[in-house]
């Protein structure tokens, strides 16, 4: 679902950068509100865990693959204006550091995997697991839900989530061939109308992804609810300790380079080269913006270190540094703005 540089018109990007402009500006107040000061590294635990989880890729029949977003996990955690900004903060890293996104298409993927998973899973949450109305205190008042309902909750408000974000995601690359075409009638963006975009993208979300990231959000919920189940009960609510949650953090960048098992590119991923292999041409506007910017570790690797280590080593090496890197990137840029914040 992140979106590359090229897939979308500017009139598209230009549309979304002015719809998200006053969620990040709503967002951050709201989450200013919500969590005190003490809570950010609660919220740098989160950006830095989503960012992670999505470089587990999931390889899926046909050649493509897929990964965890989390955004769910991170809204009932955080509360959905404060997930908004948590995973803002990680796909940015990923896109301006990584080239995982494009810059131009940055709001629009916020708009998929930030807003809409996050208010879409946690109400979904809220409305089954306790009402929509969130809970105080840091222990469940009389009638609230028990740890079952909070764990089934959870994975359908994390299934429902991300077939949103699938949907919108097909939405906006599916109508580009009616935006903008040449004077052959080629796209000049992505190529492939509704027709295409919407089974190739909600199919694999219905039946793999939807479920993958129902499981994870689901196991997640029921471990923090023994460990720590004020996190589930006010935004930010966390009651105890948060070093179990960075040595998990630390043991995922270690895992990190199964996800270099999937070797497929997410549908509407491709590069020039790939989608030229597609459809027979590269659409001229993907020419002009594709790949404009790869970033500063392209694909999460570093140049040379395959000339040095081999192929195999040297991307395993890559893949741990970037998420090292990525994470330490989220965690300042969390710290930063609790600085603003706090002027």
């Amino acid at each position: 679902m992140h979106i590359p540089d090229g897939y979308l018109s500017p009139a598209t990007c230009a549309l979304f950068y002015a719809g998200m402009a006053p969620v990040w500006f709503v967002s951050a107040r709201k989450a200013e509100r919500a969590l005190k000061l003490k809570q950010l590294p609660l919220l740098s635990f989160g950006a830095a865990f989503a960012f992670v989880i999505m470089m587990f890729n999931i390889p899926v029949p046909g050649g493509t693959s897929g990964h965890m977003a989390a955004t769910t996990l991170m809204a009932i955690i955080l509360g959905p204006w404060a997930a908004v900004i948590a995973l803002t903060l990680a796909l940015s890293l990923q896109a301006f550091f990584f080239g995982d996104g494009g810059i131009t298409t940055l709001a629009a993927n916020c708009f998929n995997m930030a807003a809409l998973m996050s208010f879409g899973g946690y109400y979904t949450y809220r409305l089954i697991s306790a009402g929509a109305k969130p809970l105080q205190g840091a222990e469940p008042p009389r009638g609230d839900a028990g740890r079952l309902r909070r764990v089934i909750a959870s994975a359908i408000g994390a299934y429902v989530a991300v077939n949103i974000a699938a949907f919108a995601a097909a939405m906006e690359l599916g109508i580009q061939p009616l935006v903008a075409a040449d004077a052959l009638g080629r796209p000049l963006y992505a190529p492939y109308p509704l027709s295409i975009a919407l089974p190739a993208m909600m199919i694999p979300h219905l039946l793999i992804f939807g479920p993958v990231e129902a499981f994870g959000t689901a196991l997640a919920v029921s471990f923090i609810h023994r460990t720590d189940s004020a996190m589930l009960h006010a935004a930010g609510g966390a009651g105890g300790s948060l070093k179990p949650l960075w040595i998990l953090l630390a043991i995922m960048i270690i895992l990190t380079p199964l996800g270099l098992v999937a070797t497929g590119t997410p549908w509407g991923e491709w590069g020039k080269g790939e989608l030229a292999g597609l459809v027979g041409y590269v659409p001229a506007g993907m020419h002009r913006l594709g790949e404009m910017w790869t970033g500063v570790m392209p694909s999460y690797g570093i140049k040379g270190l395959n000339a040095v280590f081999g192929e195999r080593l040297g991307s395993v090496a890559g893949y741990v540094i970037a998420a090292t890197a990525g994470s330490a990137g989220v965690i300042l840029a969390v710290y930063l703005w609790g600085r603003i914040w706090r002027k």
